[in-house]
């Protein structure tokens, strides 16, 4: 198996294709990166910005580039030893007319080629009994209600070589072959007198309508498609080839379509509509009555029936062939947590392309472990970005924190009810009919039983709904398997909790829990079972949803104490990580997960690695802060809007996030402030509504929003603002640039791959998505190594010196980068294979340094990192010598050697037993050191004897 040494993150679009990659290669090389981290490159949406709205996985994106233009791009890769890391997207797919898998459904409903395709209702196991299998697919993509959208002639019927469609904006979607009869049916007659009943023009017409109203019942789906096919190809041959029949066709869309201010004459085409595999629906309609999966609460993704072994071998066919090829050398499977089996498919991919390297984006809580039967290498790294991150808190100063959260803002709601406040949120208004559709589930299931059998459809449904809110984890894993140890703790916590919180419902609640753990009774047929495990499999596919969406995307822009901590897969309840905890989570991946990815930025962070960096010397000045931001609600109390006599808006929550944000990814230079206040105002807005208080998506309030990004642009004009932050600002700065280079060594030398998010080996001030995918300045990156590594040559030491002087510019971080992967590439077996043994600081600033060694057979590299830089040193200084570090101390493994040499500044070391911090960190703010363990000789069998 080929492990990376280092993974680069490229997100491809239109404007960075196959081809601009290319030009990248060398650079990506010099850097020191393995593999190439792309994302999907498979046909998306045309426009895609991110490639995740797929509508062929066996195609190449063009807009991409060409495959031969791919070929190219993977030779060249391989010419310089570099790898390719593929994410791909196996849980859903863009409800797109683009997508021809999807429109066939929407043409031929359950006859279609690939009506198991997709997760929709009729393709539960669930719902073989029922009758409505026939009921339409839910197309909730209108931008206003149905009938709206209608009489106002969005709506519209065409006609071209493809057959019927109808078409709303960019959406096309096809008829059913069976509703011709209704189009053609209309103005037949008046046909008739002009052409004649004998006409064989006329005669050909008749007999099309003759194919459409007989299609055989009983017909095969392929069988089915040829007809439609047929029959298409001699209407289309009729139109271009007939004037009359032409004229004929197109009055009649004429008519189909309505005369705006005409209500009724929209009623043929209302009529023609209804009679459609497919039901055409306001896009809020999808939040209650959705029969389809979705990609968490998004319309516009379909889930894929990837469970299905024929539809797996079909989606995975061009996979497989990249695989095969070695063009493809890993694989990243985004949204594990979203398939119904995630075992399953997993242990299917690995059939599928062997030994690949594979990682799966999984969200861990605190205290959570990756299923460890897995066949995987380990997740994408948003664990280790949170113990990495949170290690730079001040964890002693949560209660200051607290205070002043408390009484800035007046918000004091604890975190933990709050995410359960949210999932209800969520449940109510944004997954309320998937809810409905896993009540009715359960209560077909429960109506075999007698102790089931009263309980009611409101019942179930509340059951459900907290059992959902309090699980405290993404998902459980239960298949046909069994359960999962772990899992199974899990589900009797929250069955007691959910107890506690609905006596009422205890029956309710003992019934599902035993569904849960599986506690079949020995009357249950083999379909009973059957049944019970759906139910519970397709409970699982939506905790991680409703966590995604209450927690990541509402609690989290809500709660905001300390914004730092509020990451993917973070929890800002717990404030910071200690550095025992640190040393414990890398040991145990280590162990478990050793090429697992380090990740600190990616495409879904809520902020980049050097906001976070910079608000975590927030948390070492906490009576600072409190001065400095009553300062700035008392200077900027007169740009708020007062909407009513007693309140000012924006609130105090979302002023002071707005503050942490401020501080966190003010520019360095002032030709990035315009640019800047407008990604900032896109920024607070988008957190409003991700909040859910005053405004949200499906419900913007335009007088709030208008207050906020008002008040968001005053306070950027307010000179007595701006003289107050500037200076408090660039202070946190000056010290958040030694976070940085810390968090970037442990992350490349910490147990396993070290992750870079496009263009973050110079300073990531980046916002959330989509700020992050702006354009990288790749040009300006590969001057600036390439003049690094030019002085590093020569006089590495005032390359070093200006480096520091001149760290605004990023190039200092670029510059650690490049030579922490050139001694991670040296000594690749130690960082891939070697042990890992935490180092104790010892002296007056041993609070202040995170070290480790690892170590494999006798080569040793050490990594020094300091942090809680406020109470080290003043603006202006550096974290280095004696005079700093004083007495610090880190003490040695016994068979250590004496003489070291720093990997990033090619300084040797002299030790003896200890390692004085003021002797290694003398040039550069962090360290790693590469020595050689002490062998002792073999005693001679004399001596031996002797001792004996």
């Amino acid at each position: 198996m080929r492990i990376p040494t280092a993974t680069y993150r490229i997100q491809f679009n239109t404007q960075f294709n196959f081809n601009s990659a290319q030009k990248i290669i060398n650079y990506l090389n010099e850097l020191g990166i393995s593999d190439l981290y792309a994302s999907p490159i498979f046909k998306a949406r045309t426009g895609s910005t991110h490639g995740y709205d797929i509508v062929d996985p066996n195609q190449l994106n063009p807009e991409l580039g060409t495959p031969e233009e791919f070929t190219t791009l993977v030779e060249e890769l391989k010419q310089h030893h570099i790898g390719w890391l593929q994410d791909i997207v196996p849980n859903h797919m863009a409800y797109d007319s683009q997508n021809k898998y999807l429109m066939d459904v929407l043409e031929n409903g359950i006859n279609s080629t690939y009506a198991n395709y997709f997760d929709i209702a009729w393709n539960s196991p669930i719902n073989n009994e029922i009758s409505d299998k026939q009921q339409p697919i839910l197309a909730p993509l209108l931008g206003n209600f149905y009938g709206e959208s209608l009489e106002n002639g969005e709506i519209q019927l065409k006609y071209d070589q493809n057959g019927l469609s109808v078409n709303y904006y960019d959406f096309r979607f096809p008829l059913k072959l069976e509703s011709y009869a209704i189009f053609l049916n209309q103005n037949i007659g008046e046909l008739s007198q002009i052409l004649g009943k004998n006409n064989p023009i006329f005669v050909r017409l008749l007999g099309i309508l003759y194919m459409v109203k007989h299609i055989p019942a009983d017909a095969t789906p392929k069988e089915r498609q040829d007809q439609i096919d047929f029959v298409k190809g001699l209407l289309w041959e009729l139109y271009t080839d007939n004037t009359e029949v032409q004229t004929f066709i197109d009055g009649n869309l004429k008519l189909f379509n309505g005369e705006q201010g005409k209500p009724e004459s929209f009623n043929l085409l209302d009529s023609l509509l209804s009679e459609q595999f497919f039901r055409l629906a306001f896009w809020k309609v999808g939040a209650e009555e959705i029969n389809y999966r979705r990609f968490f609460t998004v319309n516009e993704l379909i889930s894929v029936n990837i469970e299905d072994f024929q539809v797996f071998e079909k989606t995975h066919a061009l996979i497989k062939k990249l695989v095969q090829d070695k063009q493809i050398t890993g694989l990243r499977i985004d949204h594990i947590d979203g398939l119904y089996d995630p075992s399953q498919y997993l242990q299917r991919l690995k059939e599928k392309v062997g030994d690949t390297y594979i990682t799966v984006e999984k969200i861990l809580e605190l205290g959570e472990e990756l299923p460890h039967h897995w066949s995987i290498q380990g997740t994408t790294g948003y664990d280790f970005l949170n113990y990495l991150n949170g290690s730079f808190c001040q964890t002693a100063n949560q209660e200051s924190f607290t205070q002043i959260y408390w009484n800035l803002t007046g918000f004091r709601t604890d975190y933990q009810q709050l995410t359960i406040e949210k999932k209800h949120l969520i449940l109510e208004r944004n997954l309320a009919g998937d809810i409905d559709n896993l009540t009715y589930f359960l209560k077909k299931i429960a109506s075999k039983h007698r102790y089931g059998n009263d309980f009611t459809i409101n019942g179930l449904k509340r059951a459900i709904a907290e059992i959902l809110t309090l699980f405290p984890i993404y998902r459980t894993y239960t298949n046909s398997d069994g359960i999962l140890p772990a899992d199974r703790e899990y589900i009797q916590d929250v069955i007691q909790q959910a107890k506690s919180n609905l006596p009422l419902l205890h029956h309710e609640l003992n019934f599902i829990e035993k569904l849960l753990l599986l506690e079949y009774e020995n009357y249950l047929t083999p379909e009973d079972q059957q049944q019970w495990l759906y139910f519970v499999m397709r409970l699982q596919q939506y905790t991680g949803p409703l966590m995604a969406k209450g927690v990541e995307d509402t609690a989290l822009y809500v709660y905001n104490r300390f914004i730092s901590l509020n990451e993917v897969g973070g929890n800002p309840d717990n404030f910071g990580v200690s550095i025992p905890d640190f040393h414990n989570f890398n040991q145990q991946r280590k162990t478990y997960w050793l090429h697992s990815m380090n990740a600190t930025s990616t495409h879904d962070t809520k902020r980049g690695e050097d906001i976070r960096a910079r608000l975590n010397i927030l948390s070492e000045i906490p009576e600072e802060w409190k001065t400095q931001v009553y300062a700035f609600c008392e200077i900027n109390h007169h740009h708020k809007t007062r909407l009513n006599r007693s309140l000012d808006k924006p609130d105090r929550n979302d002023e002071y996030q707005f503050y942490q944000m401020l501080i966190g990814t003010f520019p360095f230079f002032e030709h990035e402030y315009n640019d800047f206040y407008q990604r900032i105002q896109d920024y607070v807005l988008k957190a409003a509504r991700e909040a859910k208080v005053y405004t949200a998506w499906l419900r913007p309030n335009e007088t709030y929003e208008n207050a906020l990004t008002q008040f968001v642009s005053a306070v950027l004009k307010e000179d007595e603002f701006l003289q107050n932050f500037i200076p408090f600002q660039k202070r946190i700065a000056y010290y958040g640039i030694f976070n940085s280079l810390s968090q970037t060594l442990l992350k490349i030398t910490s147990p396993g791959v070290p992750d870079f998010y496009q263009g973050t080996e110079l300073w990531d001030f980046s916002m959330v998505d989509p700020d992050n995918r702006r354009p990288v300045d790749f040009e300006l990156r590969q001057s600036h190594l390439k003049a690094i590594k030019k002085q590093a040559k020569t006089d590495i030491l005032k390359l070093i010196n200006e480096l520091l002087v001149t760290k605004e510019d990023g190039r200092i971080k670029l510059f650690l980068i490049a030579q922490a992967l050139k001694a991670r590439r040296e000594n690749i077996t130690v960082f891939q294979q070697g042990d890992y043994l935490p180092l104790e600081a010892r002296g007056k600033c041993a609070d202040h340094i995170i070290a480790f060694a690892r170590v494999y057979n006798h080569q040793i590299m050490i990594t020094i990192a300091p942090r809680f830089f406020t109470s080290l040193i003043q603006p202006g200084e550096y974290p280095l010598n004696k005079q700093i570090w004083d007495d610090t101390y880190i003490q040695l493994p016994p068979d250590a050697p004496s003489i070291w040499q720093d990997t990033i500044t090619g300084e040797m070391v002299n030790t003896d037993k200890i390692m004085l911090i003021g002797d290694v960190l003398k040039h550069f703010p962090v360290a790693l050191l590469k020595g050689n363990m002490i062998i002792e000789p073999p005693r001679s069998q004399e001596r031996q004897g002797k001792e004996g």
